[in-house]
């Protein structure tokens, strides 16, 4: 039940730019589109917990056992997921807003676990649980995922040297080639 979702890996190191490249990344994290992303999450924020101390209350109360037990868990991990989203989206808005530099948003990082999750129970029961609960969580799994995105991708750009690492393919290509030149 606590499977953590690890997701597609992206290895934005491995795609460094050149040094004379501006980074696109930090103009995405100052623009409109931001804007959007923290109006997203912080109505989601909200909607989350007027349904969770309304309706879903109320929902919960007609579940099976094995249902209530996932909505209780799944209801846990959307608060967590979603508060792990409004901490990073508040901490990137004062850098935008001047409140905090990067440097010290970098640190203030640490304190935000941003990590990908799944849903906390097995697809069959999710979908046993309230249809509210279900898109809510979903959306908040598409939300994370496009935070930890933009995190990523700030963090690499805000290094001091972005690390040249060979992507995947290239590297099992180069065992190929070592293989069959033996």
């Amino acid at each position: 039940m606590g499977r953590q979702f690890e997701g597609p890996r992206r290895n934005f190191a491995a795609a460094a730019s050149p040094p004379n490249a501006i980074p696109f990344i930090h103009r995405l994290a100052v623009s409109g589109a931001f804007k959007d992303l923290f109006r997203e999450g912080m109505t989601l924020v909200e909607e989350a917990a007027s349904y969770l101390d309304g309706p879903g209350r109320t929902e919960s109360r007609g579940l099976s056992r094995p249902a209530a037990l996932a909505y209780s868990t799944e209801s846990m991990r959307l608060t967590t997921r979603l508060m792990q989203v409004a901490s990073w989206l508040l901490l990137q808005r004062a850098v935008n807003e001047g409140e905090l530099t990067s440097s010290q948003a970098q640190a203030e990082r640490v304190r935000v676990k941003l990590s990908r999750q799944e849903y906390g129970c097995a697809p069959e029961v999710f979908e046993q649980l309230p249809p509210t609960l279900r898109s809510l969580s979903k959306r908040s799994l598409r939300i994370q995922e496009r935070v930890i995105h933009l995190d990523q991708g700030l963090v690499v750009a805000l290094s001091p040297e972005p690390a040249m690492t060979r992507s995947e393919v290239a590297s099992q290509v180069e065992r190929l080639r070592a293989a069959f030149s033996n």
